[in-house]
């Protein structure tokens, strides 16, 4: 399990392998400014937890799973092309 974080254009993004599956999220928690490559990956749940108020959101939809958070991670498409993995923003 890895996770990566990318500013692409002033957008911080998360990559995540979970479970085999590479997932791509917005990398910066939605209830207040926290930079979730910084949080923890668990594999089983397939979930990222905000470092600093402790969320949690599903990495394949980015629904918040407890608060303080309410709003979801925005979720991208992931291809992987050439040995690179790329998210379709």
């Amino acid at each position: 399990m890895r996770s990566y974080g990318f500013d692409y254009n002033n957008k911080e993004l998360l990559i995540a392998k979970v479970q085999d599956e590479i997932c791509a999220t917005d990398g910066i928690c939605t209830h207040q400014y926290a930079n979730l490559t910084s949080g923890f990956l668990t594999e089983k749940e397939r979930t990222v937890t905000c470092p600093l108020h402790l969320s949690v959101f599903k990495l394949e939809h980015g629904i918040p799973q407890n608060p303080p958070a309410e709003l979801p991670l925005k979720t991208y498409e992931v291809k992987i092309e050439n040995n690179g993995v790329y998210a379709l923003i």
